[in-house]
This record gives C-alpha cells, structure tokens and sequence, in this order.
C-alpha cells in the first residue's frame, strides 16, 4: 500500500445551461482540464496509467476515452466512465485513489464533467415518452425528482425559506468576492474564450430572493433562487503515488479516507451527512478536525439539513460560494468540491482536514476527507 495524492486540480469556467458555453459537447469540455493537468504533472516523469471521468446525462459510451482521445493524451491512454449521479465527479476521483493506494497505478487522471446545454434527449422504447433522467429507484420506492425532493427535506428537517434563502444570497457574495479577488483564477483552465465563471449574481441578497415564488409546491419554501442552476462545466486533477507528489514540489493533498453511503431515496438530500460520518470515522476523525468543508449546494434546504444534522460551523462550508452560485454541472461537482478544496487549503496555514461531500439523487451520498501533504 501506498499513498494516493491530489495534486494540479482544475476545472473550467462553470457556464449556464445554454449560455456561455452552450456549443461544446462533454468531451470537449472535459479535454482542455486534461490535457492542463496531465502538463502540469509531466515533470513526475510518470505516465497516465488510466482517465476517469463522472458524467450522468452526456450522449452515453465512454466519455473519459473520448475526452482523453481528444486531449491529446495518445492512443495508448485508457478511459472509464463513472456514474454515480452528481458524486459522479466525486467517485471517480475515489476510484483512481484507490488504486494508487493499492499499488495497482502510480497516475491516474480523474473527475467529472456535465453538459447540460448539449445532453441528448431520450425516450423509452414503443412508447416514445421523453424522459429527462434515468429512474433513481425501481417501481415501488419513491422516485421523487430532486425539487420536490428538496421540499420533502426542508419539511423533515425543520430549514424555514428565510434560512434558505440567507444562504443562497451568502453563496452568491461569497462567490463574486472570490471571484473578484482572483482566487478562483488559478484553478481555472480557459475553455472557448471563456475564462470566468458565468452565474453568481453581484448584490443578490434576502430582500430579493423573498419575492421568488415557491418553485415547486404552492406553499412551498424552494425556490428558483435558492436553487442550483443546470450549468455546464468540467473538472480534472493528477491521482498519483505520494513519492512522485513530494518530487513534483507543488501544492498536494493525502486522501486520507472515503466512504459511500444510502438512505431513504424519498429524502436524497440527506444522503451526505451518512457518508461523512462513516469518512470521518474511517479517517480517525471528528467534525471539530475539520478546517474546510465543500459540500454541493443543489438546493439551500438540502445543505443546510446536512451541516444542522453533523453541527458543521457554516463558516467554513463552501467559503467561496458553492453550486447555488456557480452552478451545478453534475457529473463534474464532486471534481469540482475538490478542486475548490485544493485551492482554499494551498492558500491557507491551517493544517486541519478537508472535506468533499455530496448527496445524491436516490437517496446516496459521497464524501472524501484530505489533508495538506508537508
């Protein structure tokens, strides 16, 4: 066994749904972050043993060859493709890690990525109904899609619209603060032209996003504005051995444990919160180890039923904004929690741990804790 580390996390500009970056399908999203990361660790004198991309809704077969067809990674590069739904980007990047631990690889490049504005339509066979998603469970469980889903949390857990609401404005202000005070410009891999992230709104605050009417029941407390935005995006980073890490003399992080979990898939919004208790304990760990917390924002509701059910400190979940401000790509935000950790860590002095979580639809949930390698 050996040590599995992250090293030259990036992702590309995160875009609306049939905005910005409406005309690139998934694979030539996911190509430039490759190509930027597999330079980036070149000098490691390794070479990319395998590439594994999350993706739920793209045209189907194997994106991670695809794309790392496209890189210009050679012919010689295999690919897998992962689908956890939007952990997609999360689980790939735990797949590659435990096969650098085991001995199995030395480099693997792995995360995720989404178009939303080129995602194909589908429909079942004989009937010719559309359909938007795959079932997240079989006839007889609940299938709830993850609106109304997000009202079904918000009930249970006891998260009122204006809570909801106050972190939705918060994630934006964090958002365009980062955004403006460069941090997210290293990260960033430029991809047709575009070299910003595209969604979070200047000045949107509680006033504002009180008179958005409920999304998706009558008296509901979801709304369009403290709901994620379909986006799309993609995320990358170098899996590779600690020793080759240490060589390389750049910023990395120790995957120090992951876990997977399920629940009720009525209630997907809280399948987080299973996942990183059982990350935590595989890690030896509390929650008042934790110094940054990256956690998908698909709904307000959502995540904040997850920090009420752990006693996180909302301070250090998603410092610079989260997917209600940047957008949800959702194969890519598992990839794309990492890359932001990565971030905030290098440019940080506290030697606490990281961690990556989602909840998933289906009633899953996905976490990751990491640590700053010396």
């Amino acid at each position: 066994m050996t040590g599995a580390a992250i090293v030259a996390a990036r992702r590309t500009p995160i875009g609306q749904e049939r905005r910005a970056l409406r005309d690139l399908t998934v694979d030539a999203l996911a190509a430039p972050v490759l190509a930027a990361v597999a330079d980036a660790v070149a000098p490691a004198g390794l070479a990319v043993e395998d590439v594994v991309l999350g993706n739920c809704l793209g045209p189907g077969g194997d994106l991670a060859r695809v794309a790392a067809l496209r890189a210009g990674l050679g012919a010689h590069v295999p690919g897998v493709t992962v689908d956890r739904q939007c952990g997609s980007g999360l689980d790939a990047v735990l797949q590659a890690s435990a096969r650098v631990r085991a001995g199995d690889a030395r480099l693997v490049l792995a995360g995720g990525a989404e178009s939303a504005s080129t995602a194909p339509h589908r429909f079942w066979p004989d009937s010719g109904e559309r359909y938007t998603r795959a079932p997240f469970a079989p006839a007889g469980f609940p299938d709830p899609d993850m609106g109304p889903a997000a009202e079904a949390v918000a009930r249970t857990a006891g998260v009122r619209r204006e809570r909801q609401d106050a972190w939705a404005a918060s994630s934006h202000a964090r958002a365009v603060a980062a955004r403006d005070a460069g941090r997210f410009d290293r990260e960033i891999v430029e991809v047709a032209g575009v070299d910003r992230d595209e969604r979070p709104r200047r000045g949107l605050d509680g006033a504002t996003l009180a008179r958005f009417p409920a999304a998706f029941e009558a008296q509901g407390t979801v709304t369009a504005g403290n709901s994620c935005g379909n986006a799309d995006g993609a995320a990358a980073m170098a899996v590779i051995d600690e020793a080759a890490a240490r060589s390389l003399g750049v910023p990395a992080l120790r995957v120090r444990a992951a876990a997977v979990a399920a629940g009720d898939p009525a209630l997907p919004g809280l399948g987080a919160a299973p996942a990183i208790r059982s990350a935590l304990a595989r890690a030896g760990a509390s929650v008042a180890d934790l110094g940054f917390v990256e956690i998908t924002e698909a709904f307000a509701a959502q995540l904040l039923a997850v920090t009420d059910a752990l006693e996180l400190d909302e301070r250090m979940v998603n410092a610079d904004g989260g997917a209600l401000a940047l957008g949800h790509p959702w194969g890519a935000s598992g990839a794309v929690l990492l890359v932001r950790l990565a971030a905030r860590i290098a440019a940080s002095d506290d030697a606490r741990l990281g961690l990556a979580a989602c909840s998933i639809g289906g009633g899953q949930g996905i976490a990751m804790i990491v640590e700053r390698i010396a």
